[in-house]
């Protein structure tokens, strides 16, 4: 990494959200802006950030009953899981800081928010060395079959992320905590009073992305870096032959910084 850098030279434009906005809109800007989490502000003051898990975890809870998600506000699924710089400061300050945190805040000289980074700004300017097969979380493998309900209770409680859908011995598709979000969502703001009886006859197959595209083994780290900033993807499974021995993710690439 050039040393020279600063987080002025890598940040990009931050992507926020006031506190009482509404769930679907928090949603739909982090989908539309490609980003995940979302800052959350009150009069312009940060006060923490909210995730596509954060949302999936707050509507497949029984404790929102069968209000709509247009009357959820996101304050009620902001999370203090951020960290903070200075523009000015040393780009090799970032990396320890997201190896912990999904996104790093950047203040002016009068800690006024300018910008953001995340996993995907670092990684346009830090590629690990090493092969790609040791830079692969290990997911879940699940059934098509396997419901939407059980996904979100393995999430909120096993902390799983993702999941590989098998079909037999094969991967067929991947669901991802975005997924898991955009489905809730859509369900509390189509359903009321039917809310639970609708979910809980969702499965993997319906929100799956298939088929599922695999990268090799052996491909060099820089390329799948490359892949995922070209397609704005957080995710690539990784394949030795036929068999998918992981995913390659942007926080995997950057803990192997």
């Amino acid at each position: 990494m050039n040393q020279k850098l600063t987080v002025k030279d890598v940040m990009s434009k931050p992507v926020s959200i006031a506190k009482s906005g509404l769930i679907p809109e928090a949603l739909d800007k982090m989908l539309a802006e490609g980003v995940d989490p979302i800052v959350v502000t009150n009069d312009r003051v940060v006060v923490g950030t909210a995730s596509r898990r954060s949302i999936a975890e707050k509507m497949g809870s029984k404790k929102t009953g069968n209000i709509p998600a247009s009357q959820i506000r996101v304050a009620s699924v902001t999370r203090e899981d951020f960290t903070s710089v200075y523009q000015d400061q040393d780009v090799d300050l970032l990396v320890p800081l997201l190896q912990r945190y999904k996104i790093v805040v950047v203040w002016d000289e009068e800690h006024r928010l300018i910008g953001q980074v995340t996993t995907g700004d670092l990684l346009k300017v830090a590629k690990p060395e090493g092969s790609i097969d040791t830079m692969v979380e290990i997911a879940p493998r699940i059934s098509p079959d396997d419901r939407v309900v059980q996904l979100h209770r393995r999430m909120v409680g096993d902390g799983a992320t993702r999941f590989i859908v098998m079909d037999g011995n094969k991967a067929v598709g991947i669901v991802t905590e975005t997924d898991i979000a955009k489905i809730l969502v859509k369900l509390k703001s189509e359903i009321d009073k039917h809310f639970e009886n609708a979910l809980r006859n969702v499965t993997a197959a319906d929100i799956m992305s298939s088929p599922l595209i695999t990268t090799p083994a052996n491909t060099p780290v820089s390329k799948v870096v490359d892949l995922m900033l070209a397609k704005n993807i957080s995710t690539i499974p990784i394949a030795d032959g036929d068999k998918v021995i992981g995913l390659a993710t942007r926080k995997s690439l950057v803990d192997a910084l």
